[in-house]
């Protein structure tokens, strides 16, 4: 009885420890099951924070979308309207009174691209050589970068920069004159413009021969423009005049007498283009005005020279390398027409002479296309020994006439 007793009670107590093994079972499951609702309620306690985030991921959807879009828009929305080729672009070219080996040059080099060249004796003021004249003696069109020749000229000129001059650009960019031509910097002459001010940037601008005529007694010679006061400032103001030129329309004869006379040392000639064997023969160079520039021609032609060894015309030396050439590239358009502009000089033992290359037309049509057909004529000129012979008569020592007044 007393061992029955015994054994009932230890069932019983096994009986009794079942239930507490269970719930032992239960609180080590329930122990990892709030954990886990507890990181479930941690995410999904603020309906807020949810809300918040699913803003935020649209918002970036659709920001990235916008992106996206205006990215593609920028790619296509310029459409242009002109080809940047054409056919017998010479013809009717007056040629008579042009040096052979110039002229053949640059046909050669210019090709069926849709634009002009302009080849000048810089000592002179002889044009040696005007490949499709009637765009060269057309009214012009926006300068595009070249402008930055004039605006730094003005501003050595009035002791604003030195070549060595650090300019802030915005943050902790800073940059020189020298490179700011030489890589065509817009934000350099923007903020050189804007200190400059409108009166001074155009009264250089007018003393270097824009807004005039280049030419003494060319026919057909049509004068660009220049504004009377600065574009309004939400079309960029001084600063964008400054950096792209906007609102100027210059000829190639303009561009070509400018950079004529950074080459000779500060002598703006007329332009004169002989049209026959006498007016060769019988040449004298025209002196428009003295430009006081020599002193700070050396600060700008570093620039000028950085630009075809390294900067936005080094595609000349495609082609040539020869001879030092100077020089400054131009890109930008208007009204569905692209503008490459590039005006240059060979510094050489034997003598200068300047070139510029103007085009037009579409995405095939800028800057440094211009300079790549520049260095076509280079090489065409050079291995035809022009930089040996010279340029036919007139010669350097020909008597100056000093002329006054505008034809």
């Amino acid at each position: 009885m007393s061992k029955g007793t015994s054994l009932f009670r230890l069932l019983a107590a096994l009986l009794a420890c079942l239930p507490l093994a269970g719930v032992s079972w239960a609180a080590h499951i329930s122990t990892h099951a709030p954990k886990s609702k507890s990181q479930q309620s941690k995410i999904s306690e603020s309906q807020r924070t949810r809300r918040r985030i699913h803003h935020l991921a649209r918002s970036r959807s659709a920001n990235v979308t916008r992106v996206s879009l205006r990215t593609r828009r920028h790619r296509y929305h310029e459409r242009f309207s002109m080809s940047s080729f054409a056919e017998d672009i010479a013809a009717g070219d007056i040629t008579t009174g042009e040096d052979r080996v110039v002229r053949q040059a640059a046909v050669d080099a210019l090709g069926n691209m849709n634009g002009t060249v302009v080849a000048i004796e810089p000592t002179s003021g002889r044009v040696l050589a005007m490949v499709n004249q009637k765009l060269a003696l057309s009214s012009g069109a926006q300068p595009c970068s070249t402008i930055k020749l004039s605006v730094a000229l003005a501003a050595l000129s009035e002791g604003l920069v030195s070549k060595e001059t650090q300019v802030a650009l915005g943050g902790r960019s800073r940059m020189n004159l020298t490179t700011a031509i030489a890589h065509s910097n817009n934000a350099y002459f923007e903020s050189v413009g804007r200190k400059l001010g409108f009166e001074k940037v155009a009264y250089y601008a007018h003393q270097y021969g824009l807004g005039e005529l280049a030419g003494y007694d060319i026919p057909g010679e049509q004068l660009g423009s220049y504004p009377e006061e600065a574009i309004p400032a939400k079309l960029g103001g001084v600063g964008k005049m400054c950096s792209y030129g906007e609102g100027v329309s210059m000829t190639p004869l303009q561009l070509g007498a400018m950079v004529s006379a950074i080459a000779n040392g500060g002598t703006l000639y007329y332009l004169q283009h002989p049209t026959t064997p006498e007016e060769v023969a019988g040449f004298q160079p025209r002196v428009k005005r003295q430009l006081d520039i020599a002193p700070v021609i050396p600060e700008l032609s570093d620039g000028m020279a950085g630009a075809v060894q390294y900067g936005t015309a080094r595609s000349l030396r495609l082609n040539f390398n020869e001879e030092e050439i100077l020089g400054k590239t131009g890109t930008c358009s208007h009204a569905g027409t692209r503008f490459g502009w590039f005006a240059s000089y060979a510094n050489t033992s034997v003598g200068r002479v300047v070139v510029v290359v103007f085009l037009q037309g579409g995405r095939p049509t800028f800057g440094p296309k211009a300079a790549e057909i520049a260095g076509r004529i280079y090489r065409n000129m050079y291995d035809h020994n022009f930089f040996i012979a010279g340029p036919g008569l007139p010669s350097d020592t020909a008597a100056v006439k000093t002329v006054s007044t505008t034809p």
